[in-house]
């Protein structure tokens, strides 16, 4: 099972992992992001790459 790994002081706010991933990724009113979920299913492999690439500051990564 792979899992995300979030660089905070990379992360800008952006949300566009958010929008791809919902179930894993929260922005708070502040623009913090949130993992939800840090380990992915396999299921769900997919939509969280997209995520971790869709990263406009390259704070995510997806790790195995």
């Amino acid at each position: 099972m792979k899992r995300v790994v979030l660089d905070r002081v990379k992360c800008e706010g952006h949300g566009m992992c958010e929008v791809a991933a919902p179930a894993y990724f929260e922005l708070d009113d502040e623009g913090e992001l949130s993992v939800l979920e840090p380990q992915v299913s396999t299921d769900d492999e997919s939509r969280v790459q997209e995520a971790v690439r869709s990263c406009p500051v390259g704070a995510l990564k997806l790790k195995a």
